[in-house]
């Protein structure tokens, strides 16, 4: 079942601002999709178009089976939404919150136990929010597009404002609420958190998809090779690592060799040639971060980049109708 599907998406806002340019984009039922793209990408117009608060100019949109402008209705009763900029009211209580948004969708929730499932205590449920962190408003904003059990989730840089331990808490969750069948949708610049949690990614440049795919299916697409790091019983006076086409970068760190490839095919080359000259102790080859592969697909000299499986505005935090 397709959860989001769009058909030659456009969005024009005057003749020369193109912001969506004949999007085809599709999201499965229960994977969780992070949307990527540079600032000024169009992740922003796209969203608002599955949620009605922009009219795309050409093309046919899907959400949950319905369509945007004729139920959008339909799609924000079972959609729950986390934008960046959350505005939450600072005299109220975490507790007040989940109870206010409960009340305008006609939702029954168990609100100690939604905020508990977001990693908010009793306690700080009953704080007022002025006192809460910024991590912990990012806490209660999830909480509240939890409320009404929705099926799809629209999350907007979900972890901003969190440390690396909250960051990693988040992605539980996230992955737990995909565990329970919901779909999650988020964009994010963090390129990390993005390949942690996500089933498949799409890449967004200048209005335009120019890859979608698994993180893996999208760097084999690409063949940017990556690094091999090995350890060895002693360095060589005489390295001919660089002389191997294919090798970028060679870099030494006491009895630890790394190599950054380009064409991950070189490897056994550069294993082979250390094995001559050294007693190889171990060996570690990583492929290419997600931040270069990013960083290759949204280069205007990657252009001719090949997508793969292309097959497959502020809204208020919580409030649905």
């Amino acid at each position: 079942m397709t959860a989001i599907e769009t058909k030659h998406l456009t969005k024009r806002f005057n003749e020369e601002v193109v912001a969506v340019d004949r999007l085809d984009l599709r999201v499965t039922e229960g994977e969780v999709f992070g949307f990527l793209g540079p600032n000024g990408a169009g992740k922003s117009t796209v969203i608002n178009v599955l949620l009605d608060f922009v009219r795309p100019t050409e093309g046919d949109v899907t959400v949950l089976g319905y369509d945007p402008t004729t139920d959008a209705e339909q799609i924000r009763r079972r959609t729950g939404v986390l934008p960046e900029g959350a505005s939450l009211y600072a005299r109220l209580t975490g507790r007040e919150h989940i109870g206010w948004v409960a009340r305008a969708n006609d939702a029954t929730v168990d609100v100690d136990s939604l905020l508990s499932r977001v990693g908010l205590s009793s306690d700080e449920a009953g704080r007022a929010v002025g006192d809460y962190s910024k991590g912990m408003r990012r806490r209660l904003a999830l909480a509240m597009a939890l409320v009404g059990d929705p099926e799809l989730l629209i999350l907007d840089e979900p972890s901003a404002g969190l440390d690396p331990t909250g960051m990693q808490e988040f992605r539980e969750i996230i992955r737990a609420e995909a565990g329970d069948g919901r779909t999650v949708f988020f964009s994010s610049h963090i390129l990390g958190e993005v390949e942690a949690v996500c089933d498949r990614i799409g890449i967004l440049n200048d209005g335009c998809l120019v890859a979608t795919g698994t993180p893996d299916a999208l760097r084999s697409n690409l063949d940017l090779g990556g690094t091999i790091s090995i350890d060895v019983a002693y360095v060589p006076d005489a390295l001919a690592l660089n002389a191997i086409d294919g090798v970028e970068d060679v870099t030494i760190d006491e009895s630890t060799i790394t190599a950054t490839i380009t064409d991950s095919t070189k490897k056994i080359e550069v294993i082979s040639e250390l094995d001559e000259h050294t007693r190889i102790l171990d060996i570690t080859s990583a492929e290419t971060s997600l931040e270069r592969l990013f960083n290759t697909y949204t280069s205007s000299s990657r252009e001719d980049a090949p997508a793969v499986d292309n097959e497959i505005g502020a809204a208020e935090v919580g409030v649905k109708r």
